[in-house]
C-alpha cells in the first residue's frame, strides 16, 4: 500500500508530540506578545496627542521592548527543540538505513541499484533544513494572522466576517493548488534522482568513457534526462508562480479591505487615530506573516518529496525471520536437503530449475556444475536463504531452513559471490566484522591462504586501511581477505561461487586443498570453471 507524503510527514513528527507542543506553546505565547507592539504604540499615540511626557508614556515604551525582547527569547528557545528535533531524526535515519538495507528482501533488490538507492539518505538533509521552517516561521506566521484578525474584531465587528473570508480563501489556495503542486515535486525529484545514477555510471565506467567518447553518449544520455529534469522543474515552477500570484492578490485584497474599512470606520468617529494606527501595523503583520507563508510553501514541497524518496528505501520489504531453532557448529557436519525446490523469477515465465531434490551428507565437498543460465548461483542463494522460494523445501540437518533464525542460520553459512568484496576500512574489520575471532583461528587462516607475508609488509599491519571494493590492492589479495572473512569462524556451511579467480595456480590448488579436506567439518558446494575442484569433491550435482 502506498503512503501519502502527508501521512509520512505526521508518521515522522510523531515521536515528537511533546517538543513540538512546546513549539507551539512558544508560537501561541510569541503571537500574543507581538500584538503588544500594536496595542502598545495604540497606547502612546493616545498619550502624544496629550502634549504631555508622563510616566505612563515611558512604561508604555519599556512594555513595547521588552515584548520584542521576550519574543527573540522564545525564538531562541524554539531553535534550540527543533535543534534537537533535527539531530534526532538524523541519527535515527542513519541507524535505520545501516538496519534495513542488508535486510532487505533480495527479490527487492534486484530490481534495483543498491548503492544508488542509498542516495535518498540524503534527502534527510532536506528534511533537517525544512522543519525549522515548517515547525517555527509557518506556525508563527499561521498564529500571527488569527491572532491579528482576532484583535481586528474588537476594533469593530465588521472585521468577523472580513478574517473569516480570509482564511478561507488561504485554505482555498492549498486545496486546489496544493496537491499539483506536490505532484510536480516528486516528479522532478524522480528526475534528480535519474540524473545523480546515471552520472554515478559515467564514474563508474570512466576508463570505457575515456576511451570511447568519440560518440558522446555520456553527454547525449546526460542531457536527455537534464531535459526531462527540467521539464519538470519547470512544471512544478509554474504552479509555485501561480500560488504566488494567488497570495500576492490575496495580500492586495487584504489590505485593501482592511484599509478602507478602516479608513471608513475613522471617519463615521468608530475608531480613533490611535486604533487606525494600530489596526495598519495589525495589517502589516497580516500581509508579512501572509509572505512568509509564501515562502515556505515550497519548503513544505520539498520536505513532503523527501519523505516520498525516503519511502523508496523504507518502504521495501525486509527478509521474514519467524525461526527460533539454532544452527550449531558441531563437529559431525551439517547435512543440507533440496526437496522439490523450484524457482523462477518474477519477470521471467519459465523456471530457473523445477522439482529439484538433492541430499548432501555432512562434511560433504560438492562441486556444483552446469551450463550458464541453469541456476547455479540462484541455487547458492537459496540455499543462503539470501534468495526466498515458494515451491519446495531447503533441509539443514533434517529441519526445514526457517526453522533456524536467520541470524543463527548466516552465522554457520560462509557465502561467496562475485559481488562479494571489501568495504572502506582496515584489513582487521573486512575479516573480523566485530565477531570474536580465536586469534589461533585467525592466524591459521593467514596462513593457510598466503595473507601472513603480505600483511606483515605493510607498515601498519592488519590495521592497514583498504579502499571500497579493494581498488588499489591486487585481485588476488583482495580475494584472499573475502574468503578469510568467511572461513576465521569456521562455519557449518560453505557456498562458494569462483572464489579464487584470481589467485595463482599453485596458491589456488593449496587453498582448494585447505577447503576440500575431507577432515574439515564443514559441509562446501562450490560452483567454479576451475577442474581442480571437481578433481578434490566427493560429491557432484549436475543441474
Amino acid at each position: 500500500m502506498t503512503i501519502s507524503p502527508l501521512v509520512r510527514f505526521w508518521n515522522l513528527i510523531k515521536p515528537y508530540k511533546k517538543p513540538i507542543r512546546l513549539i507551539y506553546y512558544y508560537a501561541i505565547i510569541s503571537g500574543v506578545v507581538n500584538l503588544s507592539l500594536p496595542l502598545g504604540i495604540q497606547a502612546i499615540i493616545n498619550y502624544l496627542q496629550t502634549g504631555e511626557l508622563t510616566t505612563s508614556w515611558i512604561v508604555l515604551v519599556a512594555f513595547v521592548l521588552t515584548g520584542i525582547a521576550i519574543s527573540g527569547k522564545i525564538q531562541i528557545n524554539q531553535l534550540r527543540i527543533v535543534e534537537n528535533i533535527q539531530q534526532d531524526i538524523f541519527a535515527k535515519s542513519a541507524f535505520e538505513f545501516a538496519y534495513r538495507i542488508p535486510k532487505i528482501k533480495q527479490i527487492n533488490l534486484d530490481k534495483v541499484h543498491a548503492p544508488e538507492l542509498v542516495n535518498r539518505f540524503f534527502d534527510v538533509l532536506t528534511i533537517q533544513k525544512g522543519l525549522p521552517k515548517i515547525l517555527i516561521d509557518f506556525s508563527m506566521a499561521a498564529f500571527q494572522i488569527v491572532f491579528g484578525l482576532v484583535l481586528l474584531t474588537f476594533y469593530s465587528s465588521y472585521f468577523i466576517m472580513l478574517g473569516i473570508s480570509l482564511i478561507l480563501i488561504i485554505y482555498l489556495i492549498f486545496k486546489i493548488t496544493g496537491p499539483k503542486g506536490l505532484e510536480t515535486s516528486i516528479k522532478e525529484s524522480k528526475y534528480k534522482y535519474m540524473l545523480a545514477h546515471w552520472l554515478e555510471e559515467i564514474a563508474s565506467n570512466t576508463k570505457t568513457f575515456k576511451v570511447l567518447n568519440k560518440g558522446n553518449l555520456h553527454l547525449n544520455k546526460t542531457d536527455d534526462v537534464n531535459l526531462h529534469y527540467l521539464e519538470n522543474r519547470e512544471k512544478h515552477f509554474k504552479i509555485l508562480i501561480k500560488q504566488f500570484v494567488l497570495f500576492v492578490g490575496f495580500k492586495v485584497w487584504v489590505a485593501a479591505g482592511l484599509l478602507v474599512l478602516g479608513g471608513v470606520l475613522v471617519f463615521n468617529q468608530q475608531m480613533n487615530i490611535g486604533q487606525f494606527v494600530a489596526s495598519e501595523i495589525i495589517i502589516i503583520m497580516i500581509i508579512n506573516s501572509v509572505e512568509k507563508i509564501t515562502r515556505i510553501v515550497e519548503t513544505i514541497y520539498d520536505v513532503l518529496t523527501a519523505l516520498d524518496k525516503i519511502g523508496h528505501v523504507t518502504d521495501l520489504d525486509l527478509d521474514e525471520d519467524n525461526g527460533v531453532g539454532e544452527l550449531e557448529n558441531s563437529p559431525n557436519g551439517v547435512s543440507i536437503e533440496l526437496n522439490d525446490l523450484s524457482f523462477k523469477y518474477p519477470n521471467q515465465e519459465n523456471y530457473v530449475f523445477e522439482n529439484l531434490s538433492v541430499k548432501i551428507k555432512p562434511k560433504s565437498k560438492v562441486w556444483l556444475k552446469g551450463n550458464t543460465g541453469k541456476g547455479k548461483s540462484t541455487l547458492l542463494n537459496i540455499i543462503a536463504r539470501i534468495q526466498t522460494i515458494e515451491n519446495g523445501h531447503v533441509l539443514f540437518n533434517n529441519r526445514p531452513s526457517d526453522y533456524y533464525s536467520l541470524e543463527s542460520l548466516h552465522d554457520q553459512i560462509g557465502f561467496i559471490s562475485p559481488n562479494t568484496g571489501l568495504f572502506e576500512g582496515t584489513i582487521e574489520e573486512n575479516i573480523m566484522l566485530n565477531r570474536e575471532i580465536d586469534p589461533e583461528q585467525l592466524k591459521t587462516v593467514l596462513d593457510k591462504l598466503f595473507l601472513t607475508d603480505y600483511i606483515s609488509k605493510l607498515k601498519k599491519g592488519i590495521n592497514t586501511k583498504v579502499d571500497s571494493r579493494g581498488r588499489r590492492m591486487p585481485k588476488s589479495t583482495a580475494q584472499k581477505i573475502v574468503l578469510a572473512r568467511y572461513l576465521v569462524n569456521n562455519p557449518s556451511v560453505l557456498l562458494l561461487e569462483d572464489p579464487l579467480q584470481f589467485i595463482d595456480e599453485t596458491e589456488k590448488k593449496a587453498i582448494i586443498d585447505y577447503i576440500m579436506d575431507e577432515q574439515k567439518s564443514w559441509t562446501v558446494i562450490v560452483v567454479a570453471d576451475y577442474l581442480y575442484w571437481a578433481d578434490k569433491a566427493n560429491q557432484i550435482i549436475k543441474l
